[in-house]
């Protein structure tokens, strides 16, 4: 939609806002008409499970909030069912992180998840990654496992390209697949499962200095992709693990939840994972005392990962491209990766409050949610207004398809407007009495910042359309 078609079409919702006509035909008839285009609550499948007072569930918020909600439930230990609102909001996160990649550079692909023990045995990993690794057979002997990680996979389909030429670098791939650890005690709903979606990125690069530029562009890009998402990260310095590499940063959202804890100061900039200091605290690396270089340490959860690999995997796959001069030079390698999953959860935790769930704005599964009045009540023509309000919104620029509409008449206006703050739409508008006033008035209630206000049609269009150009 140009800019002008938008000024348009706000003139038009304006006017309409102030005309104190009503539409021909009744609201009973207009709903039979027009419920199999708009996003009705009656008709989504929101299982009304509550979860029990367990341990794990109490510790948890985001696992407490969005088993309340009905955006997942439970299918075994360390396994959820991703239900259409929770599958719609981490649809959209995977949307923001392929625009996020693509501003690298970065291509997506996507490999198996069941990936050859001979792969694995090549590289030294089938016998280190223990127990954690799923393993299995097939009917005719074959050894497998379900990759939680790619670097023997992608590294053996690079290798394959012996005559990959230097112009073609820097190569960035990346995916976002289903991956697969057998945790021992998984916990936490999202934030520890044995079946989980991540974004992983394999880079390869002609030099060390060329890898280092690639990986500052990752570090780069996972910033901005917080900053988007509007949570508070802190990057660190991690362990290098079982994948291995010389240098290796972690991204972690702070929370009491988290299982990791990190030592920051933000006077000196020191930020490392307590895995990776030898003592309790590690010290000021400008030789700052305690009283100037306040180091804190915090629990927090880790959401993402970046490692320089150097030619530990490329050397093994014979990974190598063709220099100017037509020699073979092994390959310097990368590998990043974004858990997809727990940073949904992990949002959430951040974010929430009580019992009502909180999102970031871009992710919600829905930006509006509108509650028109009781069937029987003495509002009942706000209903007709309700639907009037649906379709004039849903023609904003970013508002297609991002509008629902509570249409369980048989329930009071507070019972769905709890409803709609449990499950935590940025925008929930009421059509109360005040919408039957000559100047239709409705309760807007902007939901992450907790504040409530009667705004005509004007004010309303121009807050939502103000507010997503933000974004």
């Amino acid at each position: 939609m140009t800019g002008r078609q938008s000024r348009i079409l706000l003139a038009k919702l304006l006017n309409h806002g102030n005309s104190n006509t009503t539409r021909a035909p009744p609201w009973q008839h207009c709903i039979r008409q027009v419920s199999t285009k708009r996003i009705c609550v009656s008709n989504m499948f929101l299982p009304s499970y509550k979860c029990p007072p367990a341990k794990d569930v109490t510790k948890c918020k985001s696992l407490q909030l969005m088993l309340n909600a009905g955006l997942i439930q439970s299918a075994g230990p360390g396994t959820f069912h991703f239900l259409p609102l929770a599958l719609r909001s981490l649809e959209k996160l995977i949307k923001l992180i392929d625009s996020t990649m693509g501003e690298i550079g970065a291509q997506k692909i996507a490999m198996p998840c069941l990936t050859k023990a001979e792969l694995w045995k090549t590289s030294g990993r089938w016998d280190t990654m223990g127990a954690e690794l799923f393993r299995l057979s097939d009917r005719h002997g074959g050894e497998y496992c379900l990759g939680p990680t790619h670097e023997e996979a992608i590294t053996s389909l690079i290798g394959a390209e012996k005559s990959l030429s230097y112009k073609h670098l820097p190569l960035r791939l990346y995916q976002t697949t289903t991956k697969f650890r057998d945790e021992m005690t998984p916990k936490f709903g999202l934030l520890r499962g044995r079946e989980f979606y991540m974004k992983d990125m394999y880079t390869f690069d002609s030099t060390e200095a060329q890898a280092m530029e690639t990986y500052n562009a990752v570090c780069v890009a996972y910033e901005t992709l917080f900053r988007r998402l509007g949570v508070a990260c802190l990057k660190a310095v991690g362990d290098t693990g079982s994948i291995g590499g010389s240098v290796s940063h972690e991204y972690h959202f702070i929370a009491e939840t988290g299982e990791d804890k990190v030592f920051h100061c933000s006077k000196c900039g020191l930020s490392k994972n307590k895995e990776v200091i030898d003592s309790d605290k590690p010290p000021c690396p400008e030789g700052l005392s305690a009283t100037d270089c306040p180091i804190e340490h915090h629990h927090a959860i880790e959401v993402g990962h970046t490692f320089n690999l150097g030619t530990k995997y490329s050397q093994v796959f014979d990974a190598s491209y063709v220099d100017p001069s037509g020699k073979h030079r092994t390959l310097e390698m990368g590998c990043y990766g974004l858990g997809v999953s727990r940073i949904l959860a992990a949002c959430i935790e951040v974010l929430s409050k009580g019992s009502e769930v909180r999102w970031p704005r871009l992710i919600a599964p829905y930006q509006v949610c509108i509650v028109p009045p009781k069937a029987g009540s003495k509002e009942e023509q706000g209903i007709q207004i309700a639907e009037s309000l649906y379709d004039d919104i849903s023609q904003l620029p970013g508002f297609r398809g991002e509008v629902v509409i509570d249409d369980r008449y048989d329930k009071t206006i507070g019972h769905r407007r709890k409803d709609a703050n449990i499950i935590g739409y940025p925008y929930v508008i009421v059509v109360g009495k005040k919408a039957l006033q000559q100047e239709h008035l409705f309760e807007l209630h902007s939901t992450n910042i907790g504040n409530s206000n009667f705004v005509n049609m004007g004010e309303l269009v121009q807050k939502l359309t103000t507010e997503s150009a933000e974004l």
